[in-house]
């Protein structure tokens, strides 16, 4: 189990630390450097005032004058909303990658820039970045990838040795740069967050939070804020506590009300890198550490989605943060933790089929061979069917691992048939149907030295919506394949996820009310096999028998957060990011 918080552990109280904000705005929270020996003091949190609203937040000025207004407003919303119907309207952060980096010294961002581009997979809609230099925050956000958000001359303007960074894939309707993340609040003590995930019950938060306001429609903010309106309660009700005890204290009470999935880092001022899971572990986040250059008694720290970030950084992974754990690296570089809540790990099962790289470990599962387990067990199925085939080819580049064990247990050729091009993006995370059907042309070509006159078993790692696989295999006749077989290595998708995966209507599925027949011929294949849920539960659990559960949801409609029934998902597909999606 990780090591607690031990309370006896000296840090500077929370009423040593407040006279900065009625000094600063709050572009430049300030604290002292953080080496220092102390910290300065000041007034309570409640006599913090910021005297123009700016980019980063509304001044408490105009919070104080809008609460009325607003807990008005909430009272309607929640007295005309019927219980049946409770979805939320706000944007999820849906799938996302995520980093923060703590140095003993120089600057975090050229590092960060890195992570960014080895989480780029995870999200290429938009990206956004902020440090902190012991004075000030620094940040950075806009919509579009990594490369072109971040040149030099930015790089070296995010000055800082602690710093917090996001990518974000896109969402129907697209949303403006301000959606970005990182997202911010001055008060209590000033705090950033990034978070990976969907909240199940924002609306139900966004209503307890009182007169606190928020300029965007994402879920990630309403976290940022409960959190927040949390970290305000500590203060105030212990205001000579240590302040890793309140922080800590803040996120258990967080953790109790906030149902769905998050994995969050935030950068809390005079306090450190605060990073938290919730209870299920459904979205993954990794710790890793390495030694200070100059100093190698001092650690430096990672924490991010995926430990594929740790290579090129030069981290090495220790762990998986616990589901319902917190973790704290100090100003002085010092990791605490703390299990805040009774947790049980149920990550999602796509993250290893689709969203994460092969080169991850995620919750102790090696993800490459995750899908080499799931080739081999799809191998033994296919060979019931008795189809004659000559070759088997990948759809590149997710099913790569699959087909080579496919190929192996039947004892047949693999080949590289499909060339992709890498510099189109990937359609599952295209934010329409009509942009997910041009780009398939342009990212695919099928060579006829492999298909002509060939039998062929075409393997992908799922199949979502169909768009791309029909298409494909009528490339595949096209370039002269006498038949194409089709082999899904994941099952059949027919459930809504509702945990940060852009999948929000069961109507855009393929599968949905399809037999498997039926779906093989509206993708018009000689023949069509999909992975069982069993198979696919069994080859997680042999890797890690200590998750007696995963969220499969959306291949069983188990959904282990327990909150979500058949009213949730019929308002999320009729009115909330459903809205609008239609079948194939």
């Amino acid at each position: 189990p990780p090591p607690h918080l031990d309370p006896a552990q000296a840090r500077p109280s929370t009423s040593q630390m407040h006279s900065v904000f009625a000094r600063s705005p709050v572009v430049a929270v300030g604290t002292t450097p953080r080496h220092a020996a102390g910290r300065r003091r000041a007034a309570a949190p409640a006599r913090i005032a910021v005297s123009r609203t700016n980019a980063l937040g509304a001044s408490t000025e105009d919070l104080r004058a809008s609460s009325m207004t607003a807990a008005a407003s909430r009272l309607r919303l929640a007295t005309a909303a019927p219980a049946a119907k409770r979805v939320s309207h706000r944007h999820a952060a849906r799938m996302c990658g995520i980093i923060g980096i703590y140095r003993q010294e120089g600057a975090a961002s050229a590092e960060l820039y890195e992570g960014l581009l080895m989480l780029q997979h995870r999200g290429q809609d938009s990206a956004g970045m902020v440090t902190f230099d012991g004075k000030r925050f620094m940040e950075k956000k806009d919509n579009g990838l990594v490369a072109n958000i971040f040149d030099k001359k930015s790089i070296d303007s995010l000055a800082g040795s602690v710093g917090i960074g996001h990518v974000r894939y896109p969402t129907a309707g697209g949303l403006s740069a301000t959606e970005a993340q990182p997202f911010f609040v001055n008060s209590p003590l000033g705090i950033y967050l990034i978070h990976n995930g969907n909240l199940t019950n924002a609306d139900e938060l966004t209503n307890s939070l009182g007169g606190r306001m928020m300029k965007t429609s994402s879920d990630s903010e309403v976290l940022l804020n409960v959190f927040a309106e949390d970290v305000n309660k500590e203060l105030q009700a212990n205001p000579d506590a240590d302040v890793d005890k309140i922080v800590f204290d803040a996120v258990t009470h967080t953790m109790k009300k906030v149902k769905g999935a998050y994995s969050c880092i935030t950068m809390v001022n005079q306090v450190g890198l605060f990073a938290f899971r919730d209870p299920n572990g459904i979205r993954p986040l990794v710790l890793g550490q390495r030694k200070a250059v100059s100093d190698e008694d001092k650690d430096e720290w990672c924490v991010a989605s995926e430990d594929s970030a740790f290579g090129p950084l030069g981290f090495s992974r220790v762990r998986d943060v616990n589901p319902g754990e917190a973790i704290l690296i100090t100003e002085e570089g010092k990791m605490v933790s703390r299990q805040c809540v009774n947790a049980e790990l149920s990550p999602c099962i796509f993250e290893y089929i689709y969203l994460a790289r092969p080169d991850s470990t995620l919750n102790s599962i090696s993800v490459y061979e995750f899908q080499l387990e799931l080739g081999r067990r799809l191998a033994r199925r296919i060979k019931k069917r008795e189809w004659e085939i000559d070759v088997v080819v990948p759809v590149p580049d997710g099913s790569r691992p699959s087909a080579i064990e496919i190929a192996g247990e039947l004892d047949l050729p693999y080949r590289e048939g499909l060339v992709k091009n890498r510099y189109v993006g990937r359609t599952f995370i295209m934010p329409d149907q009509r942009t997910r059907e041009l780009s398939v042309r342009r990212k695919l070509n099928a060579m006829r030295s492999v298909f002509n006159g060939k039998k062929v078993l075409l393997v992908d790692d799922s199949i979502v919506r169909g768009t791309t696989m029909s298409q494909i295999v009528q490339m595949c006749r096209n370039a002269g394949a006498l038949e194409v077989y089709l082999a899904s290595a994941a099952p059949p998708v027919k459930h809504p996820n509702v945990y940060g995966v852009d999948m929000p209507s069961r109507h855009e599925f393929v599968a949905h009310e399809r037999s498997e027949e039926e779906v093989c011929e509206y993708l018009g294949a000689d023949g069509l096999i999909y992975q069982s849920v069993e198979d696919m539960l069994q080859a997680g659990r042999s890797m890690n028998s200590q998750i007696e559960r995963f969220d499969a949801s959306c291949f069983d409609g188990d959904y282990v957060s327990g909150d979500i029934d058949e009213a949730y998902l019929e308002a999320l597909s009729s009115g909330g990011r459903g809205k609008g999606r239609k079948g194939s």
